[in-house]
């Protein structure tokens, strides 16, 4: 739950951040001076970019929230237990002796995003969060490939 309030809070300093550059940047536009047009200008494009990597993101934990919740409906989450710190996290050598199972079950039925979504936690336990981001995308793209077949 708290993920999501930060991409709330995130989503609307977004938004602010957006209103206050895009006053900004009309008045850049409409000084007249070339280089405060080309200041506008990069003022206009910046934001943008900005949205389209915050619909990205949100996207992607949607869709990646989805396919656990499908996951958990169907009991094939991962059940092993493993010890957490107090902050939450996995104790890493726990999470790393494990790691060895989900990436054998990847190399055994590439195609199936279960055994990529389940690699993608065990890289998350792993705290290798590169890894685990790859992993889950990989799942979302099979599963919607499986969906359209």
């Amino acid at each position: 739950m708290s993920a999501r309030i930060g991409v709330a809070v995130m989503a609307v300093l977004l938004a602010l951040y957006i209103a206050l550059v895009a006053q900004r940047a009309w008045l850049l536009l409409v000084s007249g001076n070339p280089v405060g047009v080309l200041m506008g200008v990069v003022l206009v494009v910046l934001p943008v970019i900005a949205v389209w990597a915050l619909g990205r993101e949100i996207w992607f934990g949607v869709r990646a929230e989805q396919l656990g919740r499908r996951l958990e409906a169907e009991d094939a989450l991962p059940a092993e237990e493993i010890q957490v710190r107090p902050s939450g996290r996995a104790v890493r050598s726990e999470a790393d002796a494990l790691f060895p199972a989900y990436r054998a079950d990847v190399e055994a039925h590439p195609d199936d995003w279960r055994a990529w979504y389940r690699l993608g936690l065990a890289y998350d336990a792993s705290s290798d969060r590169r890894r685990a981001r790859e992993a889950i995308r990989r799942a979302i793209r099979l599963e919607r490939d499986e969906q359209r077949a």
